[in-house]
């Protein structure tokens, strides 16, 4: 498993499923449902908790060597637009996210649960802002996702190259000016009845389907 479990805390009726693929003989504990709620402080368990093991993240480089398809978050801060976008990027052709340290953690818990686990399916670390450019100079075409002066909009965007990145910024003042310097062009998506913009997560899903399936 990529990311290997360390234990498993079930409720009574969600045992002898458990139990089926528990090959690897993992510590099971067991308790009764308002036993878990009263532990965990929410009431949506779904019967089965686990304790994990985080497994080594890959470099920035090595992703950047083995992909062809990246998004980059840079400090991307609330957990349910991680999620969401996690969730976007894997339906619709990323094969790696990077994320700034400013952006909220994936794996933490309302992260991975909007992200339907995409999180634990799909390869990510964190990079410096310094080394964004590592992209640009393996030939990959940047794309920010910005509100700028010379924006082109997503409906006319023609490209030529298999290597793309789109780059998403924070919620509040966007993408920092150094790492939108760093960006080959910037993009938006065409706006109707005065709406200047979407959410981040769900501008992401618009994006990611013109670019990494449609174009």
């Amino acid at each position: 498993m990529r990311y290997k479990p360390q234990s498993f805390f079930v409720e009574e009726s969600q045992l002898e499923g458990v139990k089926q693929f528990n090959t690897d003989n993992t510590p099971i504990y067991v308790a009764s449902e308002n036993v878990m709620k009263n532990i965990t402080g929410y009431s949506l368990t779904g019967g089965v908790l686990s304790a994990m093991h985080r497994k080594c993240p890959l470099t920035p480089t090595k992703l950047i060597e083995t992909c062809n398809k990246i998004v980059v978050l840079d400090d991307v801060e609330n957990p349910t637009n991680v999620g969401a976008i996690f969730r976007s990027a894997t339906a619709l052709g990323a094969e790696a996210v990077l994320l700034t340290e400013g952006c909220a953690d994936p794996l933490y818990r309302r992260a991975a649960r909007v992200s339907m686990g995409t999180v634990f399916q799909l390869e990510w670390t964190y990079i410096n802002r310094s080394d964004i450019h590592q992209l640009k100079e393996s030939g990959f075409a940047l794309m920010a996702l910005s509100l700028t002066d010379h924006a082109k909009s997503l409906s006319d965007l023609k490209l030529t190259s298999n290597k793309r990145v789109v780059v998403l910024g924070n919620e509040d003042h966007g993408i920092s000016p150094e790492v939108l310097n760093t960006c080959d062009m910037s993009v938006i998506i065409p706006m109707s009845n005065g709406v200047d913009s979407l959410n981040v997560a769900s501008a992401s899903a618009v994006a990611f389907w013109e670019i990494f399936e449609k174009v």
